[in-house]
C-alpha cells in the first residue's frame, strides 16, 4: 500500500517539476537512497532529477553538502538544523537544480538517544527563490520497523516537495 502511494507521490511530483521547468536535487542520510530510487523508478525521471547524495556519516554531510561542523557538534545529524543544511549544501553543489529533499533520521532499531526516538525523521526542503534560497524543516516520528520508518519517510519528504512547489506557484 505505501510503496504505491510512494510512487504515484514521485509521479506526481515529476509532473510538476516537468510543468514547472524545474530539476530536484535530493541529500539522504537515514533512507539511504530511498528517495532518489522512489524518485527514478518513474519513466522519464532524468528530466527532471538531477542527482541524489547520500550522506549517512557526518564527514560525507561536511564534505559533499557543506554541513557546518557547528551545526552538527550543537544540534546534532538528527535535526531540522541540519536537515536545511543538507537540502541548502545540494543547491549549492547543483546549482540548476531548482528544489532539494532531505532526510536525516533515526531508523532503528538502535540509535535512540534521549529526545530523538527511534523513528524520528527531521527533513528539509530548499527551493530557490529569485537570487535567493528558502528551506524549511519539519520534525516527524513514524511507528514500526526500520522499513516502515524509512518508507513513511519517503513519502513524507515526496509530500513536502510537492506543497513546496505548490506554494512557490502561489
Amino acid at each position: 500500500m505505501i510503496v504505491r502511494e510512494i510512487r504515484a507521490l514521485a509521479g506526481e511530483l515529476g509532473s510538476a517539476l516537468r510543468v514547472a521547468g524545474a530539476l530536484c536535487v535530493t541529500a539522504e542520510s537515514c533512507t539511504g537512497g530511498l528517495l532518489a530510487a522512489a524518485i527514478t523508478s518513474c519513466p522519464g525521471s532524468s528530466q527532471w532529477f538531477e542527482r541524489g547524495f547520500v550522506t549517512y556519516s557526518n564527514a560525507a554531510k561536511i564534505a559533499e553538502l557543506g554541513v557546518s561542523a557547528g551545526t552538527l557538534e550543537r544540534h546534532g545529524a538528527v535535526s531540522e538544523e541540519t536537515a536545511m543544511e543538507m537540502a541548502a549544501g545540494a543547491l549549492a553543489v547543483v546549482p540548476q537544480a531548482r528544489l532539494a529533499l532531505s532526510t536525516t533520521g533515526i531508523a532503528g532499531p538502535g540509535g535512540a538517544v534521549p529526545g530523538k526516538p527511534v523513528g524520528m525523521v527531521c527533513f528539509g526542503v530548499a527551493r530557490r527563490a529569485g537570487p535567493g534560497i528558502v528551506t524549511r524543516a519539519v520534525t516527524q516520528v513514524f511507528e514500526g520497523d526500520r522499513e516502515a520508518v524509512r518508507l513513511a519517510a519517503v513519502r513524507q519528504a515526496l509530500q513536502m516537495a510537492l506543497e513546496d512547489l505548490r506554494k512557490a506557484r502561489g
